[in-house]
């Protein structure tokens, strides 16, 4: 017994000792255990449990809901906020893209701090140098890598056209490998004895969190650039679902769906499924016929700005549909007219709901691990921003992989953009070898291309 207390303290571990929920009355657990009855501390030892943010609900809320319950406060408190924040949505959608990438860039800041707050809170007793500082400059370091990418990819012509950016843009990514590897260094040298392990444990949970976050939130911004409507559909389908399975689950939820959230019924995951799919139908039909939502995010190097003009693909033009015989005799309709993209918003919808939720049970495994309710109190009744966007990372790396695979072509805009930065011999040499092949394939007479 007197090891097991002293192991904690010889691998930088808190002691046992210290942790009375999870040490003492172990006899008992253990009479538990073999009862079958589940008890978390007994499978958490050597973590210490992270204090319960106070309760910020606005004063003016608490008053005006005073008499009521716990359960319809917390209801109320949940909706008002939520439709403050569907029209902060709103407004910064009006505002457009470049808005839209910098409250992206602002939320996954945010979401970083929380879970490294959380692991700095975890082992707050300990002094661990330079921890803080090397999460934020290896935050640093992955954003310079990935923005880094996206602006050569899609600011190309004027990356191009300045001496500096193109620079820059030519050995971006051995400055990013240099930046990052100073950094390591920075790592081995702050390692002190006997906290060895614990270091390594942050060090790889910054990387782990840099990985959920950073890579995520670098993968909508591309959505973004496909078309605001690859933006707005996949979150607000997300949305919805929360919303939906939430309100099915307070009324009419009886059914446990996982122990991880207790509160989760099957009744609200299949209601909040069916109602997200068809908010998601009509919601692409509202959007598909504005240029301002379907159209790629561009950068005119004219104007130096972004546009979103085009003539819409094929995907966001009205098309007719014969209805199967099943949908026919019960509607009296045999064909439908609907965007294409309508039925890529069923895909969209029916991953939001149903594999979606799971990045919430992931949150919520995490979150239990470590004892924490909420990841922060930053939204009154809703915890941290990191609770709100427990879905959309998800979600964003499904979006991105669906439109690489079923959507996205090759862009002769971007071959243009490369070509044109090649040396002159380089540009001739391509323009020789495809006119050789036009002419092979007969689509280019001998003639004219002797001519």
């Amino acid at each position: 017994m007197t090891e097991l207390r002293h192991r904690g303290a010889k691998d930088g571990e808190p002691p046992l000792e210290q942790q009375p929920s999870e040490d003492k009355g172990s006899d008992s657990e253990l009479k538990a255990d073999k009862e079958g009855v589940s008890d978390e501390s007994k499978v958490d030892s050597g973590v210490p449990e992270v204090p319960v943010p106070p309760d910020d609900t606005p004063e003016v809320l608490n008053k005006a809901l005073s008499g009521l319950s716990s359960r319809w406060k917390n209801w109320w408190v949940r909706g008002i906020l939520t439709l403050a924040m569907i029209s902060f949505f709103f407004f910064i959608i009006y505002l457009g893209p470049m808005v839209l990438m910098m409250i992206v860039l602002c939320v996954q800041i945010k979401c970083f701090h929380e879970i490294i707050t959380i692991g700095y809170n975890v082992y707050h007793s300990y002094d661990l140098p330079w921890f803080r500082t090397l999460s934020w400059y290896f935050l640093l370091c992955v954003n310079y890598f990935f923005y880094g990418e996206t602006v050569t990819d899609y600011f190309f012509t004027l990356v191009q056209r300045e001496e500096p950016l193109r620079i820059l843009s030519k050995y971006h990514r051995f400055i990013s490998f240099a930046l990052y590897l100073t950094g390591f260094c920075m790592f081995v040298l702050s390692l002190v004895k006997k906290h060895y392990r614990l270091q390594f444990y942050m060090f790889g949970w910054t990387h782990v969190t840099l990985l959920i976050v950073v890579t995520q939130s670098h993968l909508i911004i591309h959505n973004l650039f496909e078309g605001m409507i690859w933006f707005i559909v996949p979150i607000s389908c997300v949305i919805c679902n929360d919303i939906m399975a939430y309100m099915f689950g307070f009324f009419f939820g009886r059914t446990p769906l996982i122990k991880l959230s207790p509160k989760k019924t099957w009744e609200g995951f299949i209601g909040g499924l069916f109602a997200t799919i068809v908010f998601g139908i009509m919601l692409s039909y509202v959007m598909a016929g504005y240029r301002y939502f379907v159209c790629p995010v561009e950068f005119n190097n004219d104007s130096n700005s972004f546009q979103v003009d085009c003539e819409p693909s094929e995907l966001f033009q009205l098309q007719d549909y014969n209805l199967p015989g099943v949908l026919e005799s019960v509607t009296g309709w045999t064909t439908v007219r609907l965007y294409p993209f309508q039925i890529h918003s069923i895909a969209l919808s029916s991953f939001a709901s149903i594999v979606g939720p799971f990045g919430g049970f992931f949150a919520s495994g995490f979150k239990r691990a470590f004892k924490i309710k909420d990841f922060a109190n930053t939204i009154p009744g809703h915890g941290g921003i990191m609770d709100r966007f427990d879905c959309q990372y998800i979600m964003a790396t499904f979006v991105n992989v669906y439109i690489a695979s079923f959507i996205r072509g090759p862009n002769p805009s971007k071959v243009v953009q490369q070509l044109l930065a090649l040396r002159s011999d380089q540009q001739l040499y391509i323009f020789n070898s495809l006119k050789a092949h036009l002419t092979e394939k007969g689509l280019l007479r001998a003639a004219e291309a002797a001519a």
